[in-house]
């Protein structure tokens, strides 16, 4: 027998079943040393204007991660009631505590929100969070839109990606909302930690979840916001969601179809890579060689790709430890 779980402590100060524009907040309880009845407060703008399809946009899922949170507070700000059939969900900063810090996972507990699902309603504060995207906001949406990008510590071929799925329906409807974003490139994504994520608790339930990598290295450039904002209105107006045109983009598909995609260190030390991203490459090429710092004279090692496509994504930091991933390589295939 199930055991009944506790009721979500997190609340909602807007009405997601109320048609016009809301801005609120979603308010969990949380005791601290400068506040003992304090709470964190997690940004959320609802716009709904009658029956129709429901899409849940997040951002800050990681919070160094900031081209999501561009999109999405410029979206909450601009869309409006007469615009939408159905109903949008815009949580800029899923992850609030890790985003007001700065840093991929929480500063509260730790917790790495892609990786907490489904969550708990009596455990960290990061678990709480999770626990009422899993039982509340996504089962109201049909689209999800969860924006990433390479962080403090990975950079990123701008993409959009889907992921490959055992429900073909399922799939295709994803795939063709990732065509719509219209990011330089799309990707068929292989996910190679996919316990606990967020994509997978979406998907799971039946959900078309669409997800991006835009860029990295804990900024946000001109470019890659802008594609990110387009994207955004592009996916909601093919959802039937939105009123508009798609604004059409030409996009390369690529395809990360097994584990040699991924190059890992094995050694510490100081990186420095023999190609860019976008080069092509050949299986068995030198992608980088890591320099041991602990003393001069020292040979560097080489890192080799196991397979031959396109430089799509790679570490960011100029120092290296063992087990970090150092490029992603994806072969380039037809629309």
């Amino acid at each position: 027998m199930t055991a009944q779980l506790k009721p979500s402590p997190l609340s909602a100060t807007v009405d997601f079943n109320a048609d016009g524009v809301q801005h609120g907040f979603l308010r969990l309880p949380y005791s601290r040393d400068d506040a003992a009845w304090g709470s964190v407060m997690i940004p959320v703008t609802v716009v709904k204007n009658g029956k129709g399809p429901t899409a849940l946009l997040t951002g800050a899922n990681h919070g160094d991660e900031y081209e999501g949170p561009i999109a999405l507070f410029d979206l909450a700000h601009t869309l409006r009631a007469d615009e939408v059939s159905g109903r949008v969900i815009i949580i800029p900063a899923m992850n609030q505590p890790a985003f007001a810090a700065g840093t991929r996972t929480s500063p509260i507990d730790r917790g790495n929100m892609n990786r907490s699902f489904p969550g708990r309603p009596d455990g960290t504060v990061t678990e709480k969070i999770a626990d009422y995207f899993q039982r509340v906001l996504l089962p109201m949406a049909d689209v999800v839109l969860d924006f990433h990008s390479g962080g403090k510590t990975l950079d990123f071929l701008p993409f959009c990606a889907a992921h490959i799925l055992p429900n073909k329906e399922q799939e295709a409807k994803a795939f063709r909302l990732v065509q719509a974003f219209g990011a330089p490139y799309s990707v068929k994504m292989l996910e190679i930690d996919a316990v606990g994520m967020y994509d997978t608790a979406a998907e799971e339930m039946g959900k078309i979840l669409v997800t991006t990598e835009l860029g990295g290295g804990g900024t946000a450039s001109g470019r890659t916001a802008g594609i990110a904002i387009t994207g955004c209105r592009n996916v909601l107006i093919a959802a039937g969601i939105v009123k508009g045109e798609v604004v059409a983009q030409p996009t390369q598909w690529l395809d990360m179809p097994d584990a040699d995609c991924f190059t890992f260190a094995e050694d510490a030390g100081l990186i420095r890579f023999c190609a860019d991203l976008g080069d092509r490459v050949v299986r068995g090429q030198t992608i980088a060689m890591i320099y041991p710092t602990s003393r001069t004279g020292l040979a560097p090692v080489a890192l080799k790709v196991q397979r031959a496509g396109l430089f799509t994504a790679r570490h960011f930091p100029g120092l290296v430890k063992p087990g970090d991933c150092v490029a992603v390589i994806a072969e380039e295939i037809a629309s």
